[in-house]
C-alpha cells in the first residue's frame, strides 16, 4: 500500500510539472517541461551521489580506517540481502546518517561523527539498518526524483515572473502570479508526503534487517535530543537535501505538521514499540 501510495504521489508531482508547463507555453510548454524532467533527472540518476557526497564533505572509510563501522555496515548488508555500499563519514557534530545511490549495486551510506560518538553499538546498528532499508526499497532513487522535480517546478514559477508574453496562460497575469505561489507550494507538498511515507517504511524494514526495533527507537531519541541543540550548518545551506537525513537536521521543522519533511520522532519510536511487542507476540 505504500508503494502504492507513492507510486501515486509521484505521478501527482509529474503531473504538477507538467501543468505548469502548460500554464507557461501551452502544449509546447508542457512538452519543454517533459524534456526538461528528463534531462534534470536523467543528470541526478547518475551524479546526485557524488554531489551530496560532495556537499557534506563525505571521505569514504575501509575496514583500516573505521573497522567496527564498516564490519557493522557489511554484517547487516548480509541480513538484508544488499551488495557491501561504500561506507563514508561526514566530520560534523550533528548525529545523523543517510543513503544515496541510484540503486543497490552503486549506493553509499554516510553517517556524521557525531552519531558515531554518541550512540551505542546497538543503536548504531539500528540507525545504519535504517538506511539500508532506503537502499533495499530504492528510496534514495525515489527521492532524488521528487527533489529534481519539486527544483524544476520552482524554477519554471520563478521564470514565469519574468515572461512576458502569457498569451497561453488561461489566467493571464493572474494566472502567473497563482503558479508562481501555489506551484511549488504543492510541489514541496508532495515531495514532504513522499518523505514521510519512505521514512516510517524504512523503520519499519529497518528493525526487520537489524532483527531489534527498539535499538532504533532508542537512536532516534538520543539524536533528536542532540540535533535540537547542534547545528548543521551544511543543511541548513542546503535545505533541499534535508529529507535525507535519518532525523531533520534543520530546526525550523521540529513538529509532524504539514509542512515537516519528517514524521515526528514520538510517532516513529511509538511504531517501533509496536513492532517490537508484536516480535514478542509470536
Amino acid at each position: 500500500m505504500n508503494y502504492f501510495r507513492t507510486t501515486l504521489l509521484l505521478a501527482a508531482m509529474t503531473s504538477l510539472f507538467l501543468g505548469v508547463g502548460f500554464m507557461l507555453g501551452g502544449s509546447g510548454g508542457m512538452m519543454i517541461a517533459l524534456l526538461l524532467a528528463l534531462a534534470m533527472n536523467g543528470f541526478a540518476y547518475w551524479n546526485s551521489d557524488k554531489m551530496v557526497l560532495g556537499m557534506y564533505g563525505a571521505h569514504e572509510v575501509d575496514e583500516a580506517s573505521a573497522p567496527e563501522y564498516v564490519r557493522m555496515v557489511r554484517l547487516l548488508a548480509q541480513n538484508a540481502g544488499l551488495p557491501m555500499p561504500k561506507v563514508y563519514i561526514i566530520d560534523n557534530p550533528q548525529p545523523n546518517a543517510f543513503a544515496t545511490g541510484r540503486n543497490p549495486e552503486h549506493a553509499s551510506v554516510a553517517a556524521t561523527t557525531g552519531l558515531l560518538q554518541i550512540l551505542s553499538p546497538q543503536e548504531l546498528a539500528g540507525v545504519m539498518a535504517h538506511e539500508l532499508a532506503h537502499i533495499r526499497n530504492r528510496d534514495t532513487l525515489i527521492m532524488t526524483i521528487t527533489a529534481t522535480i519539486a527544483g524544476a517546478i520552482s524554477m519554471l514559477a520563478n521564470f514565469a515572473m519574468f515572461s512576458g508574453d502569457n498569451r497561453n496562460n488561461p489566467l493571464g497575469i493572474a494566472g502567473v502570479l497563482l503558479l508562481m505561489v501555489v506551484g511549488p507550494m504543492a510541489a514541496a507538498l508532495v515531495q514532504m508526503a513522499i518523505s514521510r511515507g519512505r521514512e516510517y517504511e524504512a523503520d519499519r524494514n529497518g528493525a526487520e534487517i537489524s532483527g531489534r526495533p527498539l535499538w532504533l527507537a532508542s537512536a532516534l531519541e538520543k539524536m533528536t535530543i542532540a540535533a535540537s541543540q547542534i547545528d548543521n550548518v551544511a543543511a541548513e545551506r542546503n535545505p533541499a537535501t534535508a529529507h535525507m537525513f535519518i532525523i531533520n537536521p534543520l530546526h525550523a521543522r521540529r513538529m509532524d505538521g504539514l509542512f515537516s519533511t519528517h514524521p515526528s520522532t514520538e510517532n516513529r519510536i511509538a511504531r517501533l514499540q509496536e513492532i517490537a511487542a508484536g516480535a514478542k507476540d509470536l
